[in-house]
Order: C-alpha cells, then structure tokens, then sequence
C-alpha cells in the first residue's frame, strides 16, 4: 500500500518501523520542524525525522497545512492512506479528504475517554486501572473519529516512559493489523468523553498537601520526564520514583526520617530515586550524602 507517515515524537516510532517491516511504500513522512532544544539551543530534528532520514525515506516538516501549496502538495502524493501518530498538528478537511482511505491515526488511550494531546499522562494521573490504544478514522473533530480497532493493557504501577512504550507499540502492531484487514468503523460512545489537555509546568510540582496516593501518581506520570519536584534547601530535586507509605500523620512536606520519607495531605512517600537540577538520578541514599535534608525538615 502505497502510504503518507505523519508523527514526530519517538512514540510514533514503532509505527513507522513496523509498517516498513510490513512491507508498505512510504511515500513521504510529515514530521514537526526540528525545533531549539536543551541548553544550546540548538534546533532539534524529531525522532520520526531522524528516523525516517536513517530508513532513506523523504521528510516534509511544513510548519502548517493549511495553504493550498501544502495541501495541493500533499494531495499530489496520491497515497492509499494517510498513517498518523502524534503527528503534532491538526488536519485540515482537505487533508483527511487526500488519500483513497483517508487518515488513520493511532490514539493513545481507550476512546472516548482522554481526547487530546496527553492521554498517556492523564491516564496515570487519574488514576486509571486500565488504558491502550485506539486506531481511528480521523475527521474534523479532536479525536472524534469512528473507532477501528482497540488494544488494551493494565495501568498498574507503570510510569508514563514504559507506558508510552508499551502503548506505541502496541498501537503499530493495531495499525499494520488495520491495513491488512480492514474493520468496520463504530461511532465512539457519547457517554464518557473526557480531555487530555497538554501538560502544563505547572502541574510538575508537588503539593504535598494533597493525598499520598495522589503524588505517587504524579511522580509515574511525569517520569522520566518533565519529572515532579519540589524544593529543598531553595534547590529543586525531581522525584522520579517512590513508594507509598502508610499510617503518617504530620504536616505536609515534613521529613520524616533519614530516609527522606515525606507526609502528604494523608499517608506519605519514600523517594527510591531522585534527580537534582542539572544532575544525573540517583538513589536517596546517594543524594543524601551529599545534599542533607534531615528529619523535620518542611519542604516546600
């Protein structure tokens, strides 16, 4: 089948790598532009990008899509279908219209529920028992379209970087499945809809007034990356794991023990790895031999 790529991050990966493997032509890939990252600064290109270079395969990275050189551009490919993961923008009608089948998208959670930019995310922060991914038939709407095929797996106490690749490849798998044997298309339900918006900074930084069980969720969501923090000694420290603790009662952020163990609003954590700013992670143990916080501590 003769296919249009459009994803950018290393999530849509897998369904790039998978649907070479099956065996399809892909004609042009559609990534994000490259983009200033890190300290440098200096212009990033997306996983797909280098990806997609490294398989000799052309890359268009158009800031938008919607002018009639790009779509006239797009068009002109004459794919089969368009394949998109994480793509990064929305289609503009012309765009879904292109290909013979369309735009089939891999969606990162169970559909209706968590439309939007950060399912994955949003999933382990409200505490989910289970998630997985949706191939749809893209329309107009934010991930409105009729549902195609679904695979499901437990949430447990992953944090968002297994997931993430868990579900990526569990959804190029769905997608080569897709394109061999097509299924009927089913409207998503009306009843459970919920938004992912996109993660806010915001959001990163812990309230340790709030239930235990809700930080540690906090902390899987955002690990490896942007990672929840708070501040001790006027330093922030990323949590990047960590283990409920019972039977707690003291003010929020107060350290417990030397072993860095904080009360929350009810409960507390015990920090296994940790992350000073513009240091590697380590170990508690580790970073406290050198960074004290000690018992009684009130972190902010």
């Amino acid at each position: 089948m003769r296919l249009i790529f459009m994803g950018s991050p290393a999530f849509a990966v897998p369904t790039l790598d998978a649907l070479v493997e099956a065996g399809h032509e892909i004609a042009a890939v559609y990534c994000q532009p490259p983009r200033p990252a890190q300290r440098g600064k200096k212009l990033q290109p997306t996983a797909v990008q280098l990806r997609a270079e490294a398989l000799g395969l052309e890359v268009r990275s158009p800031e938008r899509l919607r002018s009639a050189e790009e779509q006239e551009r797009f068009a002109a490919v004459k794919a089969d279908a368009a394949v998109v993961a994480a793509y990064g923008l929305l289609l503009p009608q012309p765009i879904l219209d292109a290909p013979a089948r369309g735009c089939l998208n891999v969606h990162a959670s169970l559909l209706p529920r968590w439309r939007g930019a950060a399912p994955i995310h949003r999933a382990i922060l409200a505490g989910d028992e289970e998630t997985g991914v949706t191939i749809m038939q893209m329309e107009a709407g934010l991930d409105t379209g009729p549902m195609l095929r679904v695979g499901r797996t437990p949430v447990g106490t992953k944090d968002v970087g297994r997931l993430t690749a868990e579900l990526a490849h569990m959804g190029a798998r769905l997608m080569v499945e897709e394109l061999a044997s097509p299924s009927p298309p089913r409207v998503q339900p009306k009843d459970g809809v919920t938004l992912a918006p996109k993660i806010a900074k915001a959001e990163a930084r812990i309230d340790w007034s709030r239930a235990a069980t809700c930080t540690e969720r906090q902390v899987r969501a955002f690990a490896p990356a942007p990672g929840a923090w708070f501040k001790a000694g006027g330093e922030r420290v990323k949590l990047l794991e960590a283990e409920l603790v019972h039977g707690i009662s003291a003010p929020p952020g107060t350290v417990m023990d030397d072993a860095l163990t904080i009360a929350c609003g009810s409960g507390g954590l015990r920090p296994s790895l940790v992350q000073r700013a513009g240091g590697r992670a380590m170990p508690t143990d580790e970073l406290l031999r050198g960074f004290a916080i000690p018992a009684g501590t009130i972190l902010s």
